[in-house]
């Protein structure tokens, strides 16, 4: 990358996660640091093609750290698949004198900033941001933590009512293609089993399971299902094969659904929010583009962006010895 970066946009992109108002704070800043000026991107790629874009500076994004959410919002855009609508918005870049561009997002939103590099040589870098923490070449990624944590109050919540009852619940939370969020969430707040879609436990090794943990002595049982879990047909195809097979539970089903995007995030991901909007600025002033951040072993590190779009974040199965032992 050879043009000197003086004029950085940011974005959020894909699914909202905890921590992109930090992300976007720690970029604005530090572009502001080193004198340089900073614009948002108004709903992604979809914003760049509607030239939606508005000037941050220092105050812009005061009493942004602690909310949720995206204040520049987010959209999934059908228009930046086609290259006329990444030909406008390349238009739009260049009218409104940007020299590079930070995403923060998903695999799909890198691949759109790969693409865009790939065209018109727009220097991109990536901040990693979803809860669903299946992106490789980060240990971590922004809105993780906090929705662990939202998913673990909520459990502890429902276990209340369960013992109350002697009731079976089945616990659906986020995770189409990765268990990140069931196996923590599903050992942080005890529960007696966990399905991911990265094992098939099988329904009757899930019922086998259930009819120990009534034989020592359980009245009231905890299952977190991710919702990509393959273990059945869905969460409620669950609940009414084990009321059929095990007529003595007394079950229930509590989606969590879009409750563990929200919310004020955690002080783990703010900080690491901070150290990846700040680097994310470093890289592009250093000349380097086309690469995400991440975090590893509590250090900031970078990796090509065509790496993370197509590796895989292999999960931890060790967890799920951990979890069987911790669930007798």
């Amino acid at each position: 990358m050879s043009t000197k970066v003086t004029k950085i946009a940011v974005m959020t992109s894909g699914g909202d996660a905890p921590g992109m108002n930090a992300a976007v704070r720690a970029v604005v800043r530090a572009c502001v640091f080193n004198n340089i000026e900073c614009m948002g991107v108004l709903r992604g790629y979809q914003g760049l093609i509607d030239n939606e874009l508005i000037p941050l500076d220092s105050r812009s994004v005061r009493n942004t750290i602690s909310r949720g959410g995206t204040f520049l919002q987010t959209a999934r855009s059908a228009a930046f698949r086609t290259p006329e609508g990444r030909e406008q918005a390349y238009k739009n870049f260049k009218a409104n004198g940007l020299d590079a561009l930070i995403v923060i997002g998903g695999d799909g939103s890198f691949t759109g900033g790969m693409i865009f590099n790939k065209e018109f040589k727009v220097p991109v870098i990536g901040i990693p941001g979803t809860i669903d923490n299946d992106i490789y070449g980060t240990q971590f990624t922004l809105g993780y933590d906090t929705a662990l944590n939202t998913v673990v109050e909520a459990i502890d919540k429902i276990r209340d009512t369960a013992s109350s009852h002697n009731r079976l619940f089945f616990v659906e939370v986020m995770g189409r293609d990765a268990g990140f969020i069931a196996l923590n969430a599903g050992i942080g707040a005890g529960a007696e089993e966990i399905l991911i879609p990265e094992e098939n436990l099988g329904i009757e090794r899930l019922v086998e399971s259930l009819e120990n943990s009534k034989k020592s002595g359980k009245t009231s049982s905890i299952v977190v299902v991710a919702e990509g879990d393959k273990t059945g047909k869905g969460v409620f195809e669950l609940k009414d094969y084990v009321e059929k097979n095990m007529p003595e539970y007394d079950v229930r089903v509590s989606v969590l659904g879009h409750m563990q995007r929200g919310g004020s995030p955690s002080c783990f991901d703010r900080v690491l929010a901070g150290r990846l909007g700040v680097k994310a600025v470093d890289l592009l002033l250093g000349g380097q583009s086309n690469l995400m951040v991440g975090i590893n072993n509590n250090e900031i590190t970078a990796i090509n962006l065509e790496k993370a779009v197509k590796l895989h974040h292999d999960i931890n199965m060790d967890l799920l010895r951990v979890a069987d032992i911790l669930s007798i």
